[in-house]
Protein backbone atom coordinates (compact mmCIF):
# COMPACT_ATOMS: atom_id res chain seq x y z
CA UNK A 1 0.00 0.00 0.00
CA UNK A 2 1.21 3.13 -0.54
CA UNK A 3 2.91 5.30 1.76
CA UNK A 4 0.38 8.59 1.07
CA UNK A 5 -2.89 6.34 1.84
CA UNK A 6 -1.54 6.23 5.36
CA UNK A 7 -0.38 10.13 5.67
CA UNK A 8 -3.89 10.80 4.01
CA UNK A 9 -5.50 9.35 6.71
CA UNK A 10 -3.28 10.59 9.65
CA UNK A 11 -3.42 14.28 7.74
CA UNK A 12 -7.27 14.02 8.23
CA UNK A 13 -7.35 13.44 12.26
CA UNK A 14 -5.45 16.89 12.18
CA UNK A 15 -8.17 19.64 11.30
CA UNK A 16 -5.12 21.62 9.78
CA UNK A 17 -5.62 24.78 8.28
CA UNK A 18 -2.93 24.93 5.38
CA UNK A 19 -1.79 27.67 3.46
CA UNK A 20 -0.80 27.47 0.03
CA UNK A 21 1.38 30.47 -1.62
CA UNK A 22 1.10 30.03 -5.31
CA UNK A 23 -2.82 30.55 -6.25
CA UNK A 24 -1.60 31.71 -10.11
CA UNK A 25 -0.48 27.80 -10.39
CA UNK A 26 -3.30 25.75 -12.01
CA UNK A 27 -1.65 23.05 -10.50
CA UNK A 28 -1.92 24.45 -6.77
CA UNK A 29 -5.55 25.28 -7.74
CA UNK A 30 -6.58 21.24 -8.58
CA UNK A 31 -4.44 20.20 -5.42
CA UNK A 32 -5.88 22.56 -3.50
CA UNK A 33 -9.51 21.64 -4.58
CA UNK A 34 -9.03 17.89 -4.00
CA UNK A 35 -6.79 18.33 -0.27
CA UNK A 36 -10.71 20.29 0.55
CA UNK A 37 -12.74 17.80 -1.23
CA UNK A 38 -11.27 14.93 0.85
CA UNK A 39 -11.35 16.34 4.00
CA UNK A 40 -7.29 16.45 4.61
CA UNK A 41 -7.25 20.19 5.46
CA UNK A 42 -8.83 23.78 5.53
CA UNK A 43 -7.22 25.57 2.33
CA UNK A 44 -6.29 29.62 2.13
CA UNK A 45 -4.97 30.61 -1.17
CA UNK A 46 -2.85 33.58 -1.87
CA UNK A 47 -3.83 35.43 -5.49
CA UNK A 48 -5.34 38.21 -7.08
CA UNK A 49 -9.16 37.68 -8.46
CA UNK A 50 -7.82 37.28 -11.65
CA UNK A 51 -5.35 34.62 -11.60
CA UNK A 52 -7.19 32.49 -9.13
CA UNK A 53 -9.87 32.63 -12.08
CA UNK A 54 -7.13 32.00 -14.42
CA UNK A 55 -5.68 29.21 -12.92
CA UNK A 56 -9.38 27.84 -11.82
CA UNK A 57 -9.97 27.89 -15.59
CA UNK A 58 -6.83 25.85 -16.76
CA UNK A 59 -7.83 23.29 -13.56
CA UNK A 60 -11.49 22.73 -15.20
CA UNK A 61 -12.42 23.77 -11.47
CA UNK A 62 -15.65 26.14 -11.85
CA UNK A 63 -16.48 26.18 -8.12
CA UNK A 64 -14.48 27.06 -5.13
CA UNK A 65 -14.23 24.84 -2.11
CA UNK A 66 -11.33 27.38 -0.42
CA UNK A 67 -10.59 30.55 0.55
CA UNK A 68 -8.91 32.98 -1.66
CA UNK A 69 -6.91 36.02 -0.06
CA UNK A 70 -5.22 38.48 -2.27
CA UNK A 71 -1.56 39.72 -0.54
CA UNK A 72 -2.10 43.20 -2.22
CA UNK A 73 -5.89 43.78 -1.27
CA UNK A 74 -5.97 42.19 2.31
CA UNK A 75 -6.49 44.09 5.31
CA UNK A 76 -4.67 41.80 7.28
CA UNK A 77 -1.24 43.81 5.37
CA UNK A 78 -1.24 46.65 7.93
CA UNK A 79 -0.38 44.60 10.93
CA UNK A 80 1.26 41.80 9.52
CA UNK A 81 4.11 44.81 7.93
CA UNK A 82 3.94 46.10 11.29
CA UNK A 83 5.02 43.06 12.95
CA UNK A 84 7.70 42.12 10.11
CA UNK A 85 9.14 46.10 10.64
CA UNK A 86 9.45 45.41 14.33
CA UNK A 87 11.01 41.83 14.06
CA UNK A 88 13.17 42.89 11.39
CA UNK A 89 14.29 46.43 12.51
CA UNK A 90 17.32 45.50 13.88
CA UNK A 91 18.71 43.91 10.75
CA UNK A 92 17.93 47.87 9.28
CA UNK A 93 14.53 46.97 7.92
CA UNK A 94 12.61 50.21 7.25
CA UNK A 95 9.05 50.60 7.26
CA UNK A 96 8.89 51.15 3.48
CA UNK A 97 10.73 48.23 2.83
CA UNK A 98 8.83 46.22 5.35
CA UNK A 99 5.69 46.79 3.43
CA UNK A 100 7.03 46.38 -0.02
CA UNK A 101 8.35 43.07 1.68
CA UNK A 102 4.38 41.87 2.40
CA UNK A 103 3.35 42.25 -1.05
CA UNK A 104 5.34 39.20 -1.66
CA UNK A 105 3.15 35.93 -1.48
CA UNK A 106 5.68 33.92 0.06
CA UNK A 107 6.07 36.45 3.04
CA UNK A 108 2.61 36.65 3.58
CA UNK A 109 1.81 33.11 4.03
CA UNK A 110 4.89 32.83 6.49
CA UNK A 111 3.16 35.57 8.89
CA UNK A 112 -0.13 33.91 8.42
CA UNK A 113 1.68 31.09 9.73
CA UNK A 114 3.28 33.18 12.09
CA UNK A 115 0.87 34.71 13.20
CA UNK A 116 -1.36 31.37 13.64
CA UNK A 117 -3.96 31.90 11.14
CA UNK A 118 -2.71 28.74 9.55
CA UNK A 119 -1.11 25.90 10.87
CA UNK A 120 1.46 24.72 7.60
CA UNK A 121 2.07 26.41 4.23
CA UNK A 122 3.14 24.81 0.72
CA UNK A 123 5.04 26.96 -1.53
CA UNK A 124 7.47 26.52 -4.57
CA UNK A 125 5.58 25.04 -7.41
CA UNK A 126 6.63 28.38 -8.88
CA UNK A 127 9.33 29.87 -6.47
CA UNK A 128 12.71 28.56 -5.85
CA UNK A 129 13.73 26.93 -2.67
CA UNK A 130 15.97 29.67 -1.72
CA UNK A 131 13.13 32.36 -1.92
CA UNK A 132 10.52 29.68 0.13
CA UNK A 133 13.51 29.00 2.46
CA UNK A 134 14.90 32.82 3.00
CA UNK A 135 10.83 34.09 3.75
CA UNK A 136 10.42 31.10 6.30
CA UNK A 137 13.59 31.84 7.89
CA UNK A 138 13.40 35.82 8.18
CA UNK A 139 9.28 35.11 9.35
CA UNK A 140 9.08 32.04 11.11
CA UNK A 141 12.55 31.25 12.23
CA UNK A 142 14.02 27.65 13.25
CA UNK A 143 12.66 25.60 16.27
CA UNK A 144 13.75 25.72 19.45
CA UNK A 145 17.25 24.56 19.72
CA UNK A 146 17.88 23.94 16.39
CA UNK A 147 20.10 25.75 14.43
CA UNK A 148 20.02 25.26 10.90
CA UNK A 149 17.18 24.43 8.40
CA UNK A 150 17.19 21.31 6.03
CA UNK A 151 15.62 19.10 3.73
CA UNK A 152 14.23 15.93 2.95
CA UNK A 153 12.30 13.65 -0.02
CA UNK A 154 9.72 10.95 0.65
CA UNK A 155 10.36 8.05 -1.78
CA UNK A 156 6.77 5.86 -1.82
CA UNK A 157 8.77 2.83 -3.06
CA UNK A 158 6.36 1.11 -5.84
CA UNK A 159 7.45 -2.29 -4.51
CA UNK A 160 8.80 -2.81 -0.89
CA UNK A 161 12.47 -2.16 -0.21
CA UNK A 162 14.66 -5.31 0.61
CA UNK A 163 13.93 -4.78 4.00
CA UNK A 164 10.28 -4.76 3.52
CA UNK A 165 10.18 -0.56 3.74
CA UNK A 166 6.99 0.84 1.74
CA UNK A 167 8.96 3.93 2.12
CA UNK A 168 12.29 5.95 2.47
CA UNK A 169 13.82 9.49 3.61
CA UNK A 170 16.81 10.79 1.50
CA UNK A 171 18.58 14.21 3.18
CA UNK A 172 19.70 16.51 2.86
CA UNK A 173 18.52 16.68 -0.68
CA UNK A 174 17.67 21.09 -1.60
CA UNK A 175 19.49 23.18 0.85
CA UNK A 176 23.08 22.34 2.63
CA UNK A 177 25.11 22.04 -0.11
CA UNK A 178 28.54 20.72 1.54
CA UNK A 179 27.35 20.30 5.59
CA UNK A 180 29.98 19.34 8.27
CA UNK A 181 29.85 16.47 10.28
CA UNK A 182 27.82 18.90 12.87
CA UNK A 183 25.09 19.78 10.52
CA UNK A 184 24.97 16.27 9.29
CA UNK A 185 24.17 15.56 13.07
CA UNK A 186 21.34 17.89 12.64
CA UNK A 187 20.41 16.61 9.27
CA UNK A 188 19.86 13.21 10.64
CA UNK A 189 18.13 13.85 14.25
CA UNK A 190 15.40 16.23 11.97
CA UNK A 191 14.89 13.43 8.81
CA UNK A 192 14.79 10.56 11.32
CA UNK A 193 11.81 12.77 13.43
CA UNK A 194 10.12 13.85 9.75
CA UNK A 195 10.34 9.97 9.02
CA UNK A 196 8.73 8.58 12.28
CA UNK A 197 5.79 11.49 12.47
CA UNK A 198 4.76 10.66 8.72
CA UNK A 199 5.30 6.47 9.35
CA UNK A 200 4.78 5.97 12.80
CA UNK A 201 8.14 3.66 11.73
CA UNK A 202 11.31 3.51 13.96
CA UNK A 203 13.93 5.48 11.97
CA UNK A 204 16.72 3.74 10.76
CA UNK A 205 19.49 6.13 9.91
CA UNK A 206 22.28 5.45 7.70
CA UNK A 207 25.52 7.63 7.03
CA UNK A 208 26.13 6.54 3.35
CA UNK A 209 29.19 6.76 1.96
CA UNK A 210 31.79 4.99 -0.51
CA UNK A 211 33.11 2.71 1.95
CA UNK A 212 31.29 0.32 5.03
CA UNK A 213 32.79 0.31 8.64
CA UNK A 214 36.24 1.29 7.29
CA UNK A 215 36.86 -0.65 4.34
CA UNK A 216 38.57 2.40 2.63
CA UNK A 217 40.73 5.49 3.87
CA UNK A 218 40.05 8.45 2.20
CA UNK A 219 39.74 12.03 3.53
CA UNK A 220 36.26 12.63 2.42
CA UNK A 221 35.17 9.99 4.63
CA UNK A 222 36.01 11.67 8.11
CA UNK A 223 32.83 13.46 8.23
CA UNK A 224 30.43 10.88 7.52
CA UNK A 225 31.92 8.71 10.39
CA UNK A 226 32.39 11.52 12.82
CA UNK A 227 29.01 12.61 12.20
CA UNK A 228 27.74 8.86 11.96
CA UNK A 229 29.40 8.89 15.88
CA UNK A 230 28.40 12.11 17.11
CA UNK A 231 24.91 11.14 16.10
CA UNK A 232 24.92 7.93 17.87
CA UNK A 233 25.78 9.43 20.87
CA UNK A 234 23.07 12.32 20.70
CA UNK A 235 20.51 9.48 19.95
CA UNK A 236 21.97 7.82 23.47
CA UNK A 237 22.32 10.99 25.49
CA UNK A 238 18.62 12.15 24.48
CA UNK A 239 17.12 8.29 24.88
CA UNK A 240 16.00 8.86 20.97
CA UNK A 241 14.12 5.67 19.67
CA UNK A 242 16.52 5.84 16.80
CA UNK A 243 18.87 3.26 15.47
CA UNK A 244 21.98 4.62 13.33
CA UNK A 245 25.04 3.46 11.86
CA UNK A 246 27.93 4.64 9.54
CA UNK A 247 29.95 4.94 7.33
CA UNK A 248 28.03 2.68 5.06
CA UNK A 249 27.58 1.81 1.66
CA UNK A 250 24.28 1.73 0.18
CA UNK A 251 23.72 -2.34 -0.54
CA UNK A 252 24.77 -3.03 2.81
CA UNK A 253 22.36 -0.27 4.34
CA UNK A 254 19.33 -1.02 2.46
CA UNK A 255 19.78 -5.27 1.70
CA UNK A 256 19.80 -7.64 4.31
CA UNK A 257 22.10 -10.53 2.86
CA UNK A 258 24.46 -8.03 1.82
CA UNK A 259 24.65 -6.26 5.32
CA UNK A 260 25.19 -9.92 6.54
CA UNK A 261 28.18 -10.29 4.35
CA UNK A 262 30.06 -6.60 4.73
CA UNK A 263 28.90 -5.54 7.91
CA UNK A 264 27.27 -7.86 10.09
CA UNK A 265 28.06 -6.15 13.28
CA UNK A 266 25.69 -2.94 11.54
CA UNK A 267 23.11 -2.08 13.79
CA UNK A 268 21.10 -1.41 10.63
CA UNK A 269 21.00 -5.15 9.71
CA UNK A 270 20.45 -3.81 6.08
CA UNK A 271 17.03 -2.34 7.25
CA UNK A 272 17.65 1.37 6.75
CA UNK A 273 14.66 3.67 6.10
CA UNK A 274 17.06 7.16 6.30
CA UNK A 275 19.58 7.86 4.09
CA UNK A 276 22.01 10.68 4.98
CA UNK A 277 24.00 11.54 1.67
CA UNK A 278 27.52 13.35 2.49
CA UNK A 279 26.40 16.37 0.63
CA UNK A 280 24.17 17.80 -1.77
CA UNK A 281 24.86 17.04 -4.94
CA UNK A 282 25.27 12.98 -3.95
CA UNK A 283 21.71 13.51 -2.60
CA UNK A 284 19.99 15.24 -4.93
CA UNK A 285 21.28 13.36 -8.10
CA UNK A 286 20.05 10.06 -5.65
CA UNK A 287 17.02 10.99 -5.46
CA UNK A 288 15.87 12.11 -8.86
CA UNK A 289 17.49 8.92 -10.25
CA UNK A 290 15.30 6.74 -8.20
CA UNK A 291 12.12 8.97 -8.93
CA UNK A 292 12.57 9.23 -12.33
CA UNK A 293 14.13 5.47 -13.49
CA UNK A 294 11.91 3.84 -11.00
CA UNK A 295 9.00 5.99 -11.89
CA UNK A 296 7.37 6.85 -8.18
CA UNK A 297 6.19 9.25 -6.33
CA UNK A 298 8.55 11.57 -4.25
CA UNK A 299 7.57 14.41 -1.84
CA UNK A 300 9.40 17.19 -1.11
CA UNK A 301 11.55 19.00 -0.45
CA UNK A 302 10.27 18.42 3.15
CA UNK A 303 12.00 21.47 5.00
CA UNK A 304 12.88 20.37 8.26
CA UNK A 305 14.08 22.48 11.27
CA UNK A 306 11.75 25.62 11.02
CA UNK A 307 9.25 26.33 13.90
CA UNK A 308 5.97 25.71 12.21
CA UNK A 309 5.43 23.24 9.42
CA UNK A 310 6.85 24.50 5.79
CA UNK A 311 7.63 22.70 3.06
CA UNK A 312 9.05 23.68 -0.78
CA UNK A 313 7.63 21.76 -3.68
CA UNK A 314 10.32 20.94 -6.88
CA UNK A 315 9.00 22.98 -10.24
CA UNK A 316 8.67 20.54 -11.51
CA UNK A 317 5.94 18.99 -9.51
CA UNK A 318 2.33 17.83 -10.64
CA UNK A 319 -0.62 18.62 -9.01
CA UNK A 320 -0.68 15.04 -7.06
CA UNK A 321 3.18 15.68 -5.93
CA UNK A 322 1.48 18.95 -3.99
CA UNK A 323 -1.60 17.06 -3.05
CA UNK A 324 1.39 14.81 -0.83
CA UNK A 325 3.15 17.39 0.11
CA UNK A 326 0.27 19.02 1.83
CA UNK A 327 -1.28 16.12 3.62
CA UNK A 328 2.71 15.50 4.90
CA UNK A 329 2.67 19.35 5.86
CA UNK A 330 -1.02 18.41 7.97
CA UNK A 331 0.41 15.61 9.28
CA UNK A 332 3.42 17.81 11.04
CA UNK A 333 0.88 20.06 12.70
CA UNK A 334 0.99 19.41 16.19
Amino acid sequence: MSILNTIVERAKATKAKLVFAEGQDPRVIQAAHRIVNDGIAQVTVLGSESEITKACNSADIDALNFNIIDPMLSSLATDFTRIFFEMRKHKGMSMDAATVVMQDRLYFANMMCHQGLVDGLIAGSVASTSDVLRASLQVIGTAPGIKMASSSMLLDLANPSPAGHSSLLFADCAVIPNPDAEQLVDIAIASANNYQTLTGEIPKVAFLSFATNGSAQHESLDKIRRAASLTVLKVAAEGLDIIVDGEIQADAALVPSIAAKKYPDSALKGEANVLIFPDLNSANISYKLVQRLANIPVYGPLLQGLAKPVNDLSRGCSAEDIYGVAAITACQVT
